[in-house]
């Protein structure tokens, strides 16, 4: 099936000691026959994740990029424990098996998960995955659902109430991205000084009911069932997963929500098919995620804002590393585009306040 999101062959520059990790994932896990293959995911702009093979059984390994790194980004040991305190409560996650910081290994610390297998939606749906209208706003509506059921999980409970500080949590977003923004701008990118000092303005005050936030939940972090395409089995990348404000977590999900009505430069960018027919709107979104949540949402234009100025600076981050050299990958070059794209749509919603 071509829908399957599989690996391939590993990019140059980013290869693993084969040797040394087959010997660790065997001493680590009894019972494992047959030789070791590697290969890698090749979506993902972040942590690099990779197909581990043995005999019948799959693994997946994490870990951080190659290159120069912030000093507290791409924390293996946190984004592990995260997993294995939601895994029991929250069904989607993968279950993690092994972290290790042995940099004898592969330079870096990493962990170990399970495979989740099924269908991931990229930019449209496969030509022999065709869904209905109405199935298509069923799906839609189910993965609003899982990540509101998330947002409500007991986080206390299970252990990760020292997972993030959700007092002063939009300030620190807010505040927090403006200074990764400017530290990350290149010669080539918009100023964003305009949207920067709107969203600064534009605060709201804290949440009182705080929840688990995903920080990237998005279709193409979304596995569907082979099976029943409408069943959700799995949500991956939890890099950025944090206690805070479940509006901040919508806001930067519907910043990829790509509408058919939207501006052209949006639709040029878009990247899952947010805009099959039957998809629903932002706005019809944001309305059932009031009427899960009970709670009255009458300004979601800054949450908006901020998800499209966040994923500007994202992509600016991750061009910054190309454009200084610290990585090859050619699919970080054209990201000064969506810099911009995501900038110029921010700076509307600024300009019609």
């Amino acid at each position: 099936m071509d829908y399957i999101d599989d690996a391939t062959t590993i990019r140059k520059g980013e290869e693993l000691n084969k040797a040394r990790v087959e010997k660790f994932l065997k001493d680590s896990i009894p019972g494992l026959k047959g030789s070791l293959e590697i290969n890698q995911f090749p979506k993902g702009h972040s942590n690099l994740t990779y197909l581990l093979s043995v005999g019948d059984r799959e693994f997946v390994l994490r870990r951080p990029p190659f290159g120069k790194k912030a000093k507290s980004a791409h924390d293996m040991s946190r984004e592990y424990r995260i997993l294995k305190a939601l895994r029991p409560v929250y069904r989607y996650c993968p279950e993690s098996f092994i972290y290790s910081e042995d940099e004898t290994i592969m330079g870096s610390p990493f962990y170990i998960m399970q495979r989740i297998r099924g269908i991931i939606l990229r930019r449209d749906f496969p030509a022999n995955l065709v869904l209905p209208p109405s199935q298509v706003k069923e799906l839609y509506q189910n993965v609003l659902n899982i990540q509101y059921k998330l947002h409500t999980i007991d986080y206390n409970s299970i252990g990760l109430g020292n997972l993030g500080k959700p007092d002063g949590y939009v300030k620190r977003q807010v505040t927090g991205w403006c200074e990764r923004y400017r530290a990350a701008k290149t010669p080539d990118a918009p100023d964003a000084e305009k949207v920067m000092a709107w969203l600064t303005e534009h605060m709201p005050a804290d949440t009182k009911k705080p929840g688990i936030i995903h920080n990237d939940f998005k279709l193409d972090n979304i596995v569907l069932d082979e099976s029943n395409p409408l069943n959700i089995v799995g949500v991956l990348d939890w890099e950025m997963a944090t206690i805070g404000d479940p509006l901040m977590d919508l806001g930067s999900s519907l910043a990829y929500w790509i509408q058919k009505n939207d501006h052209p430069d949006m639709l040029a960018i878009r990247m899952m098919p947010t805009n099959a027919e039957g998809a629903p709107t932002r706005e019809e979104l944001v309305k059932l995620y009031s009427e899960l949540s009970g709670r009255k949402i009458d300004n979601f234009d800054f949450y908006y804002c901020f998800g499209l100025f966040r994923l500007a600076a994202i992509a600016q981050q991750i061009y910054y590393r190309y454009y200084h050299g610290q990585t090859k990958d050619e699919r970080f070059k054209p990201m000064i585009i969506g810099v911009h794209v995501l900038e110029n749509a921010a700076r509307r919603i600024v300009d019609s306040q």
